[in-house]
């Protein structure tokens, strides 16, 4: 199914709300709208299995470090997140999970393996080091909106909005190789900052891409989140996310992101393998 086959919104929220569970399988059903080529959007895959943690191992204690590998794509249809728990000791819980959906042949693939560790805060000598967020060229007022563009732009970029501030187009023969946007999710009610920061840490694409002349498909292969307990503010303001492409060669690029709150605190911390096919 392509990205034009997109013509209704499905928010999070809802998708959430219509999740079952079975043991510790969690059942989800994506739709078109969240789609990124050919699979869903792995922002929001991600955010799902997090609450399929959650909700098989237990949501008391926060988010403080996800590993995914995107293994192959998910369809916009009903798919499982399988929920493994490695181990609980007394401040930190280490959680797998599978995405797994059935493909035409009745087999079930594997579409992506998660670990997440969940640790609660207690009392520590160490200093607390909160760093600051550097000024960009553009204020969010200033910034330029990205427009979503059905079978141009990816699906799920509708549902977000989407301000670029600093660096390279992508596509634009660039030689900047990195990007600073603002960002937030548009249909965001009824879902918390937790697996908002998931989903919008993955929301843009590598800047890399800017420094192409032509369009080139793209996609993660391994990504790397540590996320950080904030305050996040106005809930209805834009986050920001800067991200720097550190290396390229061989069809890969490796990259950083980090995303920060619509209140100026650091969210979030990704470091990304991309796959370019140029």
């Amino acid at each position: 199914m392509s990205d034009q086959a997109a013509n209704s919104m499905t928010p999070l929220k809802q998708i959430l709300a219509q999740r079952t569970r079975e043991g510790a399988r969690v059942r989800f059903v994506g739709t078109p709208d969240w789609q990124q080529g050919r699979t869903t959007f792995g922002g929001v895959l991600s955010a799902l299995a997090v609450q399929a943690m959650r909700d098989v191992c237990g949501s008391d204690w926060p988010l403080r470090a996800l590993q995914t590998n995107f293994v192959g794509p998910v369809a916009p249809e009903a798919f499982e997140v399988e929920v493994i728990l490695l181990r609980q000791g007394k401040n930190i819980r280490q959680v797998q999970a599978r995405v797994l959906q059935v493909d035409a042949s009745g087999t079930e693939q594997v579409g992506g393996v998660l670990l997440g560790v969940f640790g609660t805060g207690r009392a520590s000598a160490l200093p607390e080091l909160r760093p600051a967020q550097d000024e960009v060229a553009r204020t969010a007022d200033q910034a330029a909106a990205w427009p979503y563009i059905p079978g141009v732009t990816p699906a799920f970029t509708q549902h977000l909005e989407l301000r670029h501030a600093e660096g390279g187009v992508p596509f634009s023969g660039s030689t900047e190789s990195h990007s600073r946007t603002y960002v937030k999710l548009k249909d965001g009610e009824g879902v918390d900052a937790e697996l908002q920061a998931v989903l919008l840490a993955d929301a843009g694409p590598t800047p890399a891409l800017a420094m192409l002349q032509g369009f080139a498909p793209a996609s993660s292969v391994s990504w790397a989140l540590e996320l950080r307990p904030v305050e996040v503010g106005d809930p209805q303001g834009l986050w920001r996310m800067d991200k720097d492409a550190l290396a390229t060669g061989e069809g890969y690029v490796n990259e950083k992101t980090l995303l920060w709150t619509p209140c100026g605190q650091l969210a979030a911390l990704g470091y990304q393998v991309v796959a370019v096919y140029a």
